[in-house]
């Protein structure tokens, strides 16, 4: 077990220590981080001493802290997996976020495992399984309908199994685990942390006798994902855990994004607190912010809730994988080195080092970074002069009259580089008198106490209005601490004189005496055991989708009664074409194009067929394929031979151990 059922996880994503440390601060419950190696992030990984001290830090509000160890691995690194899987859990690490069910084979400490998106769940069956074969928490495909959703909290034991789901963030349309087409094409892999975002890039589509479709669309690139709206919708399905997505994101992004998500799940979970199931944070305290949260304000690709309540034919952003912005005023004026522009709002202030943005006549975007700003006129609000960092000329099919985007309020990003919220967990204090002289006892709002005492005679107050109000101010200072009061009690049987030196040693002894007995109050999260005898996997074929490339992972599976096992993408076994990728977006249907948008259409019935498709891309030539009846689509294409040929070379150097179905060459 790790939530329980009424208990509600925001987790956010950290690159680094200080920036989950700041996630903590703006109200995650739990945040989820790069180990020193093997995390789905190529670049993002953390040293130990870093890890302790966000560890340390989210401890003291009861947050948690996931070490993602997603990436699937060779047979000659299971060892150094399962020895930092040993020093991320001395190091105090409550779960390791896993894809490589080898590692489930391995001796590994009692942490609790939690499968990755990587794992790609969607149907009941995976997940029932999953949570059977010990993962205590399971990222669901963010494909998933609110019924589908629903469907696995049925099949699954919310006392056992936490279902934990994307809310936000930049959105692979690959079903997650299932893309290699980085692999194909480069020898990089995904699976390894290492992907090369082939979806954000331009491609003309054509059909089967070459005739263009489309003619540099970004055909592959989603919006981004927003489930702002969906929110209490996903708790009524069985969502616990709000996963925002980022571990690659800047510290504004992730004081953004996670105050906006705190402030709508605490507005749900105030709504909720006298219903029949209320609900509760999963980590102690509240957050105060000093500045109202705006996901439009951070890199955005513009937003979608995916599918999450059935497919929508606006989910991509075809135009452009960069950040539009927000419009914000159209030109007036071009001068040799300046544009002039009027704001819609006449309030809108531009700044020094604003980024501006707008549609050449492609609908490409295209940047103008402000190097000044200044009012055009002291007497118009919103007319602004503006001089770019480029030349004016060389801004392309800029004119008067086009509408100009905003997409980096430099006020924004200064504001957010300050300390921009405040998180506190509430107490009540109690000062009584005791015969050698004062005790005072703190309790919090999760029934922790811990109490100080001072030796100091008793002495008869005499002002006892006075001395009571200097009392309650001294013993009322919690600023420096975690900790802010709700309530102070005196237990007198008459006023008394306390020095404000005793006072004040009394509380800061009694608050670090209540931070220890929290510290020795937390409980690590139980390793679930695996169901006895094992449980069946659904399938007894696997093919190289499941991304098995150990074997370790191959036992697993065997052991769990599957009888074909085929290798990982990655061992270089699949040479002719394949799926290198399998998405729920469909081209076809996007471009109105899909066979079941024409049904009943008249004159067009019969007419439409899900023949398939090309994307081009320089040299690059893939294949789509239409699986109609799972509404799903296939990107199909093969390993370059010079990907092959380099893997024999780097083999001949230095050979490699991973799970093989066939001789090695």
């Amino acid at each position: 077990m790790s939530l329980l059922p009424h208990q509600l996880e925001l987790l956010s994503p950290a690159r680094d220590a200080d920036i989950g440390i700041a996630a903590i601060d703006h109200g995650a419950d739990a945040v989820y981080i790069g180990g020193p190696a093997f995390g789905a992030r190529a670049g993002a990984g953390n040293a130990l001493p870093d890890l302790e001290r966000l560890i340390a830090h989210a401890h003291r509000f009861h947050s948690r802290v996931f070490i993602t160890l997603n990436t699937i691995l060779r047979d000659d690194e299971l060892e150094d997996a399962r020895r930092m899987a040993w020093q991320v859990y001395g190091a105090g690490a409550d779960a390791l976020i896993v894809q490589d069910m080898g590692l489930l084979e391995l001796d590994l400490p009692p942490i609790q495992l939690h499968a990755s998106t990587q794992t790609d769940i969607r149907t009941p069956e995976k997940a029932r399984f999953l949570q059977d074969a010990g993962l205590s928490q399971i990222v669901l495909a963010r494909e998933l309908t609110l019924e589908q959703i629903a469907a696995v909290r049925a099949a699954t034991d919310a006392e056992r199994c936490t279902l934990e789901f994307f809310v936000h963030g930049a959105l692979c349309v690959a079903y997650s685990g299932q893309c290699y087409i980085t692999h194909a094409h480069t020898g990089r892999s995904a699976n390894r942390g290492d992907c090369n975002q082939a979806c954000r890039l331009p491609y003309q589509v054509t059909d089967d006798k070459g005739r263009f479709i489309a003619h540099d669309k970004h055909v592959l690139s989603m919006k981004d994902n927003n489930q702002s709206d969906n929110l209490r919708a996903l708790i009524d399905a069985g969502v616990r855990s709000f996963k925002i997505e980022g571990r690659y994101k800047d510290l504004g992004y992730v004081k953004n994004i996670t105050a906006h998500y705190r402030t709508l799940l605490d507005e749900i979970i105030e709504q909720r607190e006298c219903s029949a199931s209320p609900l509760a944070r999963a980590s102690s305290g509240s957050t105060r912010f000093f500045f109202t949260p705006d996901p439009d304000q951070n890199f955005n690709r513009e937003f979608t809730d995916y599918f999450v309540n059935g497919r929508k034919d606006d989910i991509g952003a075809f135009d452009t994988p960069k950040t539009p912005g927000r419009p914000i005023g159209w030109v007036t004026k071009l001068g040799a080195d300046f544009v002039e522009l009027e704001t819609t709002d006449p309030a809108t202030l531009l700044h020094n080092g604003d980024g501006l943005c707008y549609y050449d006549l492609q609908k490409e975007l295209v940047g103008l970074a402000i190097n000044r700003a200044e009012p055009a006129s002291p007497h118009k609000p919103g007319q602004w002069r503006i001089y770019p960092k480029d030349a004016v000329a060389g801004l392309k099919d800029l004119r008067k009259g086009l509408e100009i985007n905003r997409n980096r309020d430099m006020d924004w990003v200064r504001m957010l580089d300050k300390k921009s919220s405040e998180r506190r967990i509430g107490l009540w204090a109690q000062l009584a008198e005791i015969p050698s002289g004062f005790e005072l006892t703190l309790t919090d709002e999760d029934g922790y106490a811990a109490s100080a005492r001072a030796a100091q005679p008793h002495q008869p107050a005499s002002d006892p209005a006075r001395g009571e109000a200097a009392l309650q101010e001294h013993l009322g200072r919690f600023g420096g601490t975690i900790f802010s009061v709700h309530g102070i009690a005196l237990k007198f049987s008459q006023p008394w004189f306390v020095p404000a030196s005793v006072l004040n040693q009394l509380r800061r002894d009694a608050v670090v005496a209540l931070e220890a007995a929290r510290a020795a109050g937390l409980q690590r999260l139980p390793r679930a055991q695996p169901v006895e005898p094992p449980v069946p996997f659904p399938e007894d074929t696997l093919t190289y989708l499941a991304n098995v490339y150990n074997h370790k992972a191959h036992d697993f599976y065997k052991k769990h009664g599957v009888q074909v096992i085929a290798a990982a993408y990655e061992a270089k076994e699949e040479e002719g074409e394949v799926s290198l990728m399998i998405t729920k977006h469909c081209v076809r249907y996007s471009l109105s194009l899909c066979p079941k948008q024409a049904k009943g259409v008249i004159g067009v019935k019969g007419t439409i067929k899900a023949d398939p498709l090309h994307l081009i891309n320089g040299k690059e030539k893939l294949t789509l394929r239409f699986d109609c009846k799972p509404c799903e689509m296939h990107v199909v294409g093969k390993m370059k031979r010079s990907v092959l040929n380099q893997h024999l070379q780097d083999m001949q150097a230095q050979p490699l151990q991973f799970y093989r179905t066939r001789p090695q060459a």
